[in-house]
């Protein structure tokens, strides 16, 4: 398994702002095997898409699940996961309609620190609006997984939207499914063929 996780580390080390931890086995069970990482995204903007699907790919595809999915799921609360083009003027759109739901620069109750007890955190950011932007968006995405690949339409990307950046964030993928080659529970091994491969 140690190799199978530095693959994916070498896998997703394209960008040096991005990287992602091991890709754990869990238990096997009677519906096939799972494998969960976490994945670290670093944004740049205030509100950014940031486009994850080849990275979901490569981890897919290392991970040696062949079929059934793929959960995608932000571990925060001013961020969403979504399925969209990557067309750059609809990306744009996309700002927008989001800054227009909750525009920053307006007065929000989470932002007075006169008057809200919980959860207050040293250096906390004034981001009511981008809580309220996230409530919008979905919090994970569950994808399907066909012959080993992210299966998607011809112009569905997969995005983490950043509405408070720029921030390091984490995403955790659970892949579940049928590991390549993996038999079936109560299978005879694979017989050898005697020639080394």
């Amino acid at each position: 398994m140690e190799t199978l996780a530095r693959t994916i580390r070498l896998e997703d080390g394209l960008t040096p702002n991005q990287s992602t931890a091991r890709l754990r086995p869990n238990d096997r069970t009677d519906r096939g095997d799972s494998r969960h990482a976490l994945l670290r995204v670093t944004t740049r903007r205030a509100t950014e898409f940031v486009d994850i699907t080849d990275r979901l790919g490569r981890i897919v595809a290392a991970s040696g699940v062949r079929a059934r999915l793929i959960n995608i799921q932000t571990l925060h609360t001013t961020t969403g996961i979504v399925v969209n083009e990557h067309e750059p003027l609809l990306l744009a759109d996309f700002e927008c309609t989001l800054d227009k739901a909750a525009p920053a620069g307006i007065s929000y109750r989470h932002d007075d620190m006169g008057v809200r007890t919980v959860n207050l955190t040293p250096n906390e950011r004034v981001n009511g609006h981008a809580h309220c932007r996230a409530l919008l968006l979905p919090t994970s995405a569950c994808l399907n997984v066909v012959d080993g690949r992210l299966l998607l339409g011809r112009w569905q990307r997969v995005f983490l939207v950043e509405l408070d950046g720029p921030r390091e964030r984490v995403l955790s993928l659970m892949i579940l499914g049928d590991l390549a080659g993996a038999a079936e529970p109560g299978a005879d091994p694979p017989e050898s063929t005697g020639d080394g491969q």
